[in-house]
């Protein structure tokens, strides 16, 4: 019993930090130390998306213009500027434009939070019945106990683990694409070369959305949770019942896991990225 209440603990301490991850900004994250350290980079490497800001509007003007005599008519030179100034401007304000998608898929996981009506999420345990067949079992039939419990304990550990570095992850990948945010924006200086940029912008919202589709996993687990594993026939053996028991318990953690480590897929392939 001891196995199961400690394994079931770790769990729900994941989940209560994957819910409070959820509505932390990156700015808040860990105290918001990684954050100065990401502007710091961000800021560095806008001197080198200037740089190809350069290159990549030459490249697009020589392989969408015929000849630089085209380039003297003002329909032409009008739209080469207004593209030079936009993605000048995606490199300086760069910054700005991905907060704003985050907050947008912030607020879209703040209201799924909110309409599904959970403050926090419900915390797994023991049925009072399971606790009275395990404290009722002799001290023979307890060494097969004590080994079901200590391998489904240890399942139950490694995939809370496997659950909160998914989430932690999200978090990495979203400072990674903030640091050199600067790099691919400057591509949509070149017609040719934008679709860069693009590809980018859209990566990164999905980044974003990964954290809403991480909550909905969460509230789906949460009915799963509000309603324990059914207690087998109670005139099998004390063995058997908790080994139905923890089977059927982890079946329904591998759900949420499941959900959460394909979430990233999920969006990639909702947004067309592949």
């Amino acid at each position: 019993m001891d196995n199961l209440n400690s394994a079931l603990n770790t769990w729900n301490g994941k989940l209560a930090e994957i819910w409070q991850l959820l509505s932390t900004s990156p700015e808040d994250f860990k105290g918001g130390g990684i954050w100065t350290v990401i502007l710091g980079v961000n800021d560095g490497l806008k001197a080198v998306g200037y740089a190809l800001l350069v290159l990549f509007f030459v490249m697009g003007v020589v392989k969408t213009l015929g000849s630089f005599a085209e380039l003297k008519k003002p329909e032409q030179a009008l739209k080469c500027f207004v593209r030079f100034i936009l993605a000048q401007a995606a490199v300086s304000h760069g910054m700005e434009l991905m907060m704003t998608l985050f907050s947008v898929a912030q607020g879209t996981a703040a209201t799924i939070m909110s309409a599904s009506g959970l403050s926090a999420l419900t915390a797994s345990a023991l049925p009072n019945e399971m606790i009275s067949i395990i404290e009722e079992v002799g001290f023979l039939e307890s060494i097969p106990l004590w080994a079901i419990t200590l391998l489904g304990s240890l399942f139950i550990w490694v995939l809370s683990l496997v659950m909160i570095l998914t989430v932690y992850s999200r978090f990495f990948k979203l400072y990674m694409a903030t640091a050199i945010a600067p790099i691919p924006l400057s591509s949509f200086a070149g017609q040719p070369s934008s679709s860069i940029g693009t590809a980018f912008l859209k990566s990164y919202a999905a980044i974003c959305l990964e954290g809403c589709v991480i909550v909905l996993a969460c509230v789906i687990f949460s009915a799963f949770a509000s309603t324990p594993p059914a207690m087998s026939d109670d005139t099998l053996a004390a063995a058997t019942i908790v080994w139905n028991y923890v089977g059927e318990l982890i079946f329904n953690m591998l759900v949420l896991v499941g959900c959460i480590k394909m979430s990233d897929r999920l969006v990639r392939e909702l947004m067309g990225l592949g």
